[in-house]
């Protein structure tokens, strides 16, 4: 990890920055894929992974028969461990329910919202090198809560064509049965366009590398809606001379094995941590099973020390991390002032691993600095909300004279005669 001591504003500047592949040559890439997706269906989702993925598949639905006897597979610790967390997650999804009360703005001028689910949703699952079981809890838990009428899962398959029995059973558990073993770009193209396996949806949820970020994106243009532009992960930790140097190199550790482009920084105001969680990272990477990604990513990842706490969270605020730890004195009361981030981890015990799986929030949250501008997925993702208004004869009247020359200031007559026409009629009928 680089360290950086008290660095010019330029170099916070270049900090915040991101990563990214070119785009010209990213979108052009993405864009042809998808197309071949749209032109040829199926046909070009089984060449296409055979192709990414190195894996002959003779059909792309799961067949139900196999994601049924996905569990016989797994421990029943494991399948114990998964429905706590689901439970956590249920819990903490379905408390966001709320009834909106119906207003009324003007007498005889009554207005209200109700939430309607989204009906047809697409949830990617990543696979890689690591089968994010737990994405399938975080996506299909709350879309189930929010009613949604279809569910269609994809996740990219092993060499050997099949996807991972945790992902399986973990879908199944969450009531989903529709899956598809395809993943990438053609996964996002099949969810937006259809295929004859694959059915169209209408919202598409779910992190990926810079390439399924950029095909949820098209997706967008194409006219179904995205959860958020979530790319690589990221942390960022907060830490002061009160904080453990082995649980801050214990979290930022466990971001860098996420993948090679994870984003990993730590700020603090104690010029001597830097050295102390680097002898950490030494010793706990020492033994870790990933141990070469978690290299590849820290070669990116950085130390920046500051002059305070406060500069610390000013910088935060400005980067926007996906996941904010914050190990300092008072954490609580810090974390009042932050103002950009999909989740904050207050606390010595409290890791970002809890929130990946179990505690209960959401872990699918908006990366590359998004956080300025949106949250993390939420039971109202799955859902829409739709306004509604019922206005009496003696409400229109009450309104209409303002309704009149606001349209005829407009220019729009039609809008105008609208109201006149009625209350004209209101008045033959007295």
């Amino acid at each position: 990890m680089k360290i950086y001591r008290y660095p010019s504003a330029n170099t916070l500047e270049e900090l915040c920055r991101r990563p990214q592949i070119a785009r010209e040559t990213l979108f052009t890439d993405v864009r042809g894929i998808m197309e071949q997706v749209r032109q040829e269906g199926d046909a070009a989702l089984i060449r296409l992974t055979e192709r990414y993925d190195r894996a002959a598949i003779g059909s792309i639905l799961y067949p139900e028969a196999e994601i049924a006897a996905a569990g016989a597979l797994l421990s029943e610790t494991i399948k114990s461990d998964i429905r706590m967390a689901a439970e956590n997650i249920r819990r903490f999804h379905a408390a966001q329910e709320s009834a909106e009360a119906e207003i009324e703005t003007r007498p005889g001028v009554h207005c209200w919202r109700e939430a309607r689910p989204v009906e047809k949703v697409g949830l990617y699952i990543p696979g890689g090198s690591a089968p994010l079981f737990s994405s399938v809890l975080m996506l299909a838990i709350p879309a189930r809560l929010a009613g949604c009428e279809e569910i269609v899962l994809c996740s990219p398959p092993r060499r050997d064509g099949t996807l991972d029995p945790l992902i399986l059973w973990s879908a199944a558990e969450c009531g989903v049965r529709k899956i598809c073993r395809i993943g990438g770009v053609q996964a996002i193209a099949a969810m937006t366009f259809g295929t004859e396996s694959v059915p169209a949806v209408y919202k598409i949820f779910g992190p990926g590398n810079q390439y399924v970020t950029a095909a949820k994106l098209l997706a967008s243009m194409e006219g179904v809606a995205i959860d958020m532009p979530a790319g690589p992960s990221e942390v960022l930790i907060i830490a002061d001379q009160n904080a453990d140097p082995a649980f801050v190199a214990a979290d930022l550790l466990s971001q860098a094995e996420h993948g090679p482009d994870s984003q990993v920084l730590l700020l603090s105001d104690d010029k001597d941590l830097p050295e102390k969680v680097l002898e950490q990272i030494r010793i706990q990477s020492a033994d870790l099973p990933r141990a070469d990604i978690v290299k590849e990513s820290l070669k990116y990842a950085a130390i920046v020390i500051l002059k305070d706490i406060e500069a610390c969270m000013d910088f935060s605020n400005r980067y926007a991390p996906e996941h904010l730890i914050l190990q300092t004195r008072n954490a609580g009361k810090l974390s009042k002032r932050v103002r950009n981030a999909g989740s904050v981890f207050i606390g010595p015990y409290t890791p970002e691993s809890a929130g990946d799986y179990a505690s209960g929030t959401n872990h699918t949250l908006p990366t590359s600095g998004f956080a300025r501008s949106y949250s993390g997925v939420s039971l109202d993702a799955f859902r829409k909300w739709i306004s509604f208004q019922n206005i009496t004869e003696s409400g229109l009247a009450g309104i209409a004279p303002s309704i009149e020359r606001m349209a005829e200031a407009e220019g729009l007559q039609a809008h105008k005669n609208a109201v006149t026409l009625r209350l004209k009629h209101g008045a033959r009928k007295k």
